[in-house]
């Protein structure tokens, strides 16, 4: 049975402004750019200043031939109602802003970075192939192979499934020898180890090149590599030495050859002899620099460019508020016009906002760790979690998780990830709470400073710490080490 009942709910929702906003304050630098370039690209009537801006004159007075007086009047009537006042009787409101930091130049100077051109790493294995007398077959297996090998220089796919492709692709049927025949070849090719199906056999690949027959070690590597890999890469060097009837030195030298070589060969090819990629790049969101005890703040946007609404869309409000002959044509355009010109000025008034929201959010981390950023003491840090900086802020927790999410300071003693800063507190024994970064510290200096031939373990490594005043547990020691991305101790052996 249906029923009627009257309900009185309270919800609240976000726009989708305030959705792009946290969207825009949780992005780095680097990505901000990208994001202003769109939102140029999609708002004709948002603008970078200086830049020669060619609008499309959008005409407000062609009126339709067929219309009559009656209908002028009809549209005059309901212009009216357009008020467009707000858009053009305060031309020095019209928002701008820019961002400055004499560390990074003038905006105004040219940022196109001139590069060679250069080979990439399938085309150089190309045209090593193309120095090979084949034939047709034996090239479409090569190329399918040379083609199937990815950035670090490693064949993954198995040699069946590229026969069925190449069996799709041509209607022939291809042997797995004849594979593995071709694959010889480009096993070949520079960097050394390329084409390998497994880092046992790239590291063969790369022992085989260094003559074996007339170097011990080498040859002693290649022995180890092919029947006692696992052992080997479980460091069990006690077994390797019984099995193998070899003193610790030769296992040293052994252990000199392997590690000359190279895991990832595809890496190796470096255009150029010194390519960089732009992801390795960090660029800092927070410029902190220490003037005695003063502490300078700056926000780092070089990648965010001055911009303005477009005096050529608030021109045409203009004159539709002079022209008296008015129709339905030009209440379209002034329409679209002001839904543009307000797209706009959101945009930049949202810029403003993400830079005061990150300028407050930084300037409560250097309060809080004032003592740490003078002097990089990590001795100094304090515990600090999200709440303690929503706490002096005023902000919302997920909005100062949003600004400390991907983001870098640059300090006098280096660049470091923001959340990083972020850290629980710990008791020691005399009841002092410090910070969880602080006991990694420690953590990480007492392996670097371990004996290798007997490295400690996490219960040594917890009585330690305890004797240092850090009441830790040993589950809680193992959580530390994994996070530092440090091995147990078994894989820390060395001879």
């Amino acid at each position: 049975m249906l029923n009627q009942r009257q309900l009185q709910k309270q919800t609240q929702k976000l726009s989708p402004q305030q959705i792009k906003l946290m969207k825009m304050l949780q992005v780095p630098t680097l990505a901000l750019e990208s994001q202003i370039k769109q939102e140029l690209e999609e708002n004709p009537a948002l603008e970078l200043v200086g830049e020669d801006f060619q609008a499309n004159q959008l005409s407000l007075n062609d009126s339709d031939s067929s219309s009559n007086d009656t209908q002028e009047e009809r549209d005059r009537e309901e212009f009216d109602e357009v008020d467009v006042s707000g858009y053009i009787d305060n031309d020095d409101d019209m928002p701008s802003y820019q961002f400055h930091d004499a560390s990074y130049g003038n905006a105004d100077e040219p940022r196109t970075i001139p590069r060679a051109f250069e080979k990439t790493f399938h085309e150089y294995l190309m045209e090593q192939l193309g120095m090979h007398t084949l034939t047709e077959r034996e090239y479409l297996i090569a190329n399918q192979l040379v083609g199937t090998i990815d950035e670090d220089g490693y064949l993954r796919r198995s040699l069946e499934s590229i026969a069925n492709d190449l069996y799709f692709e041509t209607n022939m049927p291809f042997d797995l020898p004849e594979l593995e025949n071709k694959l010889l070849i480009i096993q070949q090719f520079d960097p050394p180890g390329v084409g390998a199906r497994t880092l046992q056999e790239c590291l063969l690949i790369q022992l085989k090149r260094k003559n074996p027959d007339k170097d011990f070690y080498v040859r002693l590597a290649l022995v180890i590599l092919q029947n006692h890999f696992e052992e080997f890469t479980r460091k069990h060097y006690d077994k390797l030495c019984r099995l193998l009837q070899i003193t610790d030195e030769d296992l040293k030298g052994v252990i000199g050859e392997i590690i000359k070589l190279n895991p990832k060969p595809g890496n190796a090819y470096s255009p150029g002899g010194n390519s960089i990629s732009p992801e390795n790049y960090i660029v800092p969101d927070f410029l902190v620099s220490a003037d005695d005890d003063q502490l300078i703040l700056t926000l780092n946007a070089r990648n965010a460019p001055e911009l303005r609404v477009s005096e050529a869309y608030a021109g045409m409000l203009r004159d539709y508020k002079k022209n008296k002959k008015k129709d339905r044509h030009a209440k379209e355009a002034v329409l679209f016009i002001k839904q543009k010109i307000d797209s706009a000025k959101w945009f930049i008034d949202a810029i403003k906002q993400r830079q005061q929201t990150m300028l407050k959010t930084m300037e409560a981390i250097l309060t809080y760790q004032h003592d740490y950023f003078l002097t990089g003491d990590s001795s100094k840090l304090r515990p600090m979690i999200l709440k303690d900086v929503a706490d002096i802020t005023g902000l919302d927790i997920s909005t100062v998780s949003r600004v400390s999410n991907s983001k870098y300071v640059q300090t006098d003693f280096g660049t470091f990830l923001l959340k990083s800063f972020f850290s629980e507190s710990l008791s020691t024994a005399s009841g002092e709470e410090v910070s969880t970064k602080e006991v990694k510290n420690i953590l990480t200096e007492m392996i670097e400073n371990e004996n290798k031939k007997k490295p400690l373990s996490d219960d040594k490594l917890t009585e330690e710490l305890k004797k240092h005043g850090y009441e830790i547990a040993r589950r809680t020691v193992a959580k530390y080490r994994e996070q530092l991305d440090i091995p147990v101790a078994r894989l820390r052996k060395k001879l």
